[in-house]
């Protein structure tokens, strides 16, 4: 879909529904069968706008949606999102009642938010559903396993509580596997012994992106698929194993052409000097629209399907390219930043390698000054 040339500033994140789709299918044809999915839409979904991104998902049969924080989980019920919604990243103080007013699944590791959850819900004359995360190695939330039992026992004290999943996260998927097999067998004795405690779910789930990639046995009944579904992969290592589609292409369009002759600085601190007579584009995009300052020098772009480096550092709203080499550029041309056009791609981990960091960070770094165009 070619951008058009409407009014106002041409700089958009859009985002191919299909290729959602797309991905959702390959995962479910990678996890066993029975397996269902918990789709994991938290930080905007990633960059890609919660809602509309939910919407398809709730289309698409998804059991559960998942959220970080109390806050996402109300912004996609306003938005009339239906489907389950459960925060992974527990109760915070004084943040019980959206849990109820907005029909929220909390994540409870904690003794007093199990306290105050029951007598909110005591108050309130209802049982609230929850799921019990338990750490088995993930060092960062969970009841510590030398805990769990007494943390079970303490949860089946409060009749207002009725446990609906228990869940636990692996830490360490790609580097050594002996630790994800000791994390999953730590699952299922902590499974074990909550059914030995009186505790029995319909949810178990533990694996994320990279574990329903390498370990899909490790799936339990409800896995957790986040960046995949975004057309990402969380390590290069799985990117053989699953074909995926990038659902987001951040694209805008040459604001300004000038010819500079040898000799000329470029941008903040010049930091680049031109060689030899060059056509320099300046893009109407910077690091407040997410795209990184570290991409100085070092970043490309698209231009009629051909790669334009970025020269001089990366400012706040502009960026510029040397297009010297792109034979009949002209203004208004489109760029394309990450995505694809014609026979190049520009991919949100090759972006990733050039600034030291992970797929994950490139697209929820796109801001909200980045108008989403949802297409299907």
């Amino acid at each position: 879909m070619k951008m058009s040339l409407s009014a106002g500033r041409p700089t958009v994140g859009e985002v191919d529904l299909g290729a959602l789709e797309f991905n959702y299918r390959q995962i479910q044809k990678r996890i066993p069968e029975g397996v269902k999915l918990l789709a994991v839409v938290k930080a905007d979904a990633y960059g890609h706008g919660a809602i509309p991104v939910s919407h398809k998902l709730e289309k698409l049969g998804v059991e559960y949606l998942g959220v970080a924080i109390p806050e996402e989980g109300v912004e996609l019920r306003r938005g009339g999102i239906k489907t389950p919604i459960l925060v992974l990243g527990g109760i915070f103080e004084g943040e019980v009642d959206p849990f109820f007013r907005f029909r929220l699944t909390p994540v409870l590791f904690r003794k007093d938010s199990l306290k105050l959850l029951s007598r909110e819900a005591e108050k309130r004359r209802k049982k609230v559903r929850v799921h019990v995360k338990v750490d088995t190695g993930m060092g960062r939330l969970g009841v510590p396993f030398n805990l769990w039992a007494d943390f079970l026992k303490e949860v089946k004290r409060f009749p207002n509580i009725e446990v609906e999943g228990l869940l636990s996260h692996f830490s360490m998927t790609d580097q050594e596997k002996n630790y994800t097999h000791s994390q999953w067998r730590a699952f299922q004795r902590a499974v074990r012994m909550a059914k030995e405690t009186g505790i029995s779910c319909p949810y178990l789930h533990m694996a994320s992106s990279a574990i329903l990639t390498a370990f899909p046995s490790y799936s339990a009944n409800l896995a957790r698929p986040g960046i995949m579904l975004y057309g990402s992969y969380p390590s290069s290592t799985y990117q053989p194993l699953i074909p995926l589609k990038p659902v987001m292409t951040l694209k805008t369009r040459i604001h300004f052409l000038k010819s500079v002759p040898p000799g000329t600085r470029i941008s903040y601190g010049g930091t680049f000097t031109t060689k030899r007579e060059s056509l320099i584009a300046t893009l109407p995009i910077g690091y407040a629209d997410g795209y990184s300052r570290h991409l100085s020098n070092q970043g490309e772009v698209l231009i009629r399907g051909k790669r334009a480096p970025v020269v001089g550092r990366v400012c706040m709203d502009f960026i510029t390219a040397d297009v010297t080499d792109i034979p009949h550029v002209s203004m208004g041309d489109e760029v394309v930043l990450m995505g694809k056009q014609g026979r190049e791609q520009i991919s949100a981990e090759e972006i990733a390698e050039k600034i030291n960091s992970i797929s994950y960070e490139v697209l929820c770094l796109i801001g909200k000054r980045v108008p989403r165009v949802y297409k299907e």
